[in-house]
């Protein structure tokens, strides 16, 4: 191969490592999964072998436009992250920064009508149905503290 490699590549606003191969370097991407990444790549026709530091800008092109768009290359629906939108009803797959406040928006919005998942998560316990009687304790009281002796200045050691 004649093109020049390079270490680090900008997708989709994410800085990514040009060592990693290219199926593993778009699942870098906050939003795309490695399914998903697999899927791209064979729409784009790259192969999934080849080291990301030697893709074209064509190339990184192409995935970046089935990425915004996946339903315009017929991606299978169940690898979009959110099915069913609660408002618009529509398959969509978003990315980045609008995964974070879309999911920050659910939470929120499960806090509000009070739900069973948004009571879970205004006390800050488990959500999906884990146990909690011995795991998930970090930052709370643990077990029974003993309390430290101190001696009083002058008291006599024993």
């Amino acid at each position: 191969m004649s093109q020049e490699y390079r270490y680090i590549l900008r997708i989709m606003g994410t800085d990514v490592p040009g060592t990693l191969k290219t199926s593993y370097a778009l699942a870098q991407i906050k939003g795309v999964s490695a399914s998903l990444s697999n899927a791209v790549l064979k729409k784009a026709g790259v192969n999934p072998d080849l080291r990301a530091g030697f893709l074209t800008e064509s190339d990184i092109a192409k995935m970046e436009d089935i990425i915004r768009e996946p339903a315009k290359y017929n991606l299978p629906f169940w690898l979009f992250n959110r099915r069913k939108d609660s408002e618009s009803g529509k398959d969509s797959h978003l990315l980045s920064a609008d995964l974070a406040l879309k999911t920050k928006t659910d939470i929120d919005q499960a806090k509000e009508i009070r739900s069973w998942r948004g009571y879970r998560h205004t006390y800050s316990l488990k959500v999906r149905g884990q146990r909690t009687k011995t795991t998930g304790r970090a930052g709370k009281a643990l077990g029974v503290k003993k309390k430290t002796m101190q001696q009083k200045p002058g008291a006599p050691s024993s």
